[in-house]
């Protein structure tokens, strides 16, 4: 019987792609595994698919604000790779595919003291720690951008993004859509940016903005203007939108661009994250497939400007994102995991 362990989290980056492999994976492995944190984000998603066994480990992140607090984490880590080495004892599975976070690194480090190949995949222009740590114990690792499968060496494989291909109705209004998103947590500046200025979007588009868990602002009721917590539709949403907000997330902006979508990024600032998000905003406007506004100017103003400016040139950007022939990474990351299976 032919098993794939899936490994990733903490934020639904680390996730989605696997959805998006998923229904490949199904056409050639007969059993599909997860492992994922104790309490992540990843459970609630993945366990809404039966056809995905979810398993759980202990997984602990590193704090890059209170260093002090790393001290533990070796000890932790080898009990959280101890308890990943008994799940793949019993799984068995012929492959990993890690998508990174801090999740997969147990299980990687696991799956390769058990003599289990591993494929990576990194979605940022700069990989992160955790594939950078799991680069010596994988096979490839898989890349969205092109030159960081160049910086990465002899593993890295460009092979893009996977992306979700499923048949739906664009939803319609009589306004065009703008559809702002802040990734699976919400981005709390971008929300207080567009709550100051939404009765003024409301005028021009039918605004639909993804606000993150618990981020609704139940003082606004605006006309044409509504509110979401988490879209379960989100591909929906992206193919049915005019234009888009997004952070710099490479899996959002990526799919985007590869639905032809006008989008301007606001990414998360460097001293939030290790600086991933400007890179990735950085790279696309270079390319000129996006606008970027950065949140050190972001404010009401800076914000209606930017969506105006996004808006009145949004043909330009799509005949760029047209002619760029941007990749889906599906079958090319299913094709290194059938060669590695063992």
């Amino acid at each position: 019987m032919k098993t794939i362990v899936l490994t990733g989290g903490g934020t639904a980056g680390h996730v989605m792609p696997h959805l998006a492999l998923l229904p490949e994976l199904k056409k050639h492995f007969d059993r599909i595994a997860y492992i994922g944190s104790i309490g992540g984000m990843e459970k609630n998603i993945i366990c809404k698919h039966k056809q995905i066994d979810y398993f759980e480990i202990s997984a602990h992140k590193l704090n890059r604000s209170k260093p002090l607090k790393n001290i533990v984490l070796p000890f932790l880590f080898i009990k959280s790779v101890q308890q990943a080495k008994q799940l793949l004892k019993k799984i068995k599975p012929n492959i990993v595919f890690s998508k990174g976070g801090y999740v997969s690194l147990p299980v990687v480090f696991a799956a390769k003291s058990l003599s289990i190949p591993v494929v990576a995949h990194e979605s940022d222009l700069s990989a992160g720690l955790a594939n950078k740590l799991c680069k010596p114990k994988a096979k490839v690792i898989c890349t969205t951008f092109e030159e960081t499968a160049h910086k990465i060496g002899k593993k890295g494989v460009y092979t893009g993004s996977p992306i979700i291909q499923t048949e739906f109705e664009t939803i319609k209004k009589s306004k065009p859509i703008l559809l702002i998103t802040g990734g699976s947590l919400g981005a709390s500046a971008v929300n207080n940016a567009v709550f100051e200025c939404a009765k003024e979007l409301a005028t021009v588009f039918y605004v639909i903005h993804q606000v993150g868990k618990g981020k609704t602002n139940k003082m606004l009721h605006i006309d044409d203007y509504q509110q979401i917590e988490f879209a379960s539709n989100m591909q929906q949403l992206i193919y049915s939108a005019d234009i888009v907000i997004s952070r710099g997330g490479s899996n959002t902006i990526f799919e985007l661009a590869y639905a032809q979508k006008p989008m301007l990024i606001i990414p998360l600032p460097k001293g939030a994250s290790r600086g991933d998000q400007v890179e990735n905003a950085k790279n696309f406007e270079k390319l000129s497939w996006a606008k970027v506004l950065y949140q050190d100017n972001l404010n009401k103003q800076t914000l209606l400007n930017s969506v105006n400016e996004l808006y009145q040139n949004k043909n330009q950007y799509i005949t760029t994102l047209k002619n760029a022939k941007i990749p889906n990474g599906t079958q090319k990351i299913l094709e290194i995991l059938l060669k590695y299976q063992k």
